[in-house]
């Protein structure tokens, strides 16, 4: 089964539940991709972490590697707060402004 991509990810003015109709406006594309990153963000920073946390426990013997993989394992705690943070803000903007990001009904 062939899909249009343009037109599946079509930005215009048609009725919502018509088919092709793509999305109703930019807004409505970010909140039906955003919730999408944000799982695969964690779970890229969840595999890192893994990958990392391997590369210390097996490196004892060679403390440069072990520095290496403590340096990676800060930056990737790093990321995930600033991960956080950001939805956390998405989070305070739906509530003040009203306008609901995450919940698009698309």
């Amino acid at each position: 089964m062939a899909v249009n991509i343009g037109e599946a990810f079509k930005i215009g003015n048609k009725g919502i539940g018509e088919p092709g109709s793509g999305y109703g406006s930019i807004g409505e594309f970010i909140s039906a991709v955003l919730p999408n990153i944000y799982i695969a963000a964690g779970l890229i920073l969840f595999i890192l972490l893994v990958g990392v946390g391997f590369v210390i426990m097996t490196s004892t013997d060679n403390p440069e590697q072990q520095a290496k993989g403590t340096k990676a394992a800060t930056a990737i705690v790093i990321g995930f707060i600033i991960i956080f943070c950001s939805y956390w803000l998405i989070q305070i903007i739906e509530y003040i402004t009203g306008i609901k990001i995450f919940n698009s009904g698309v």
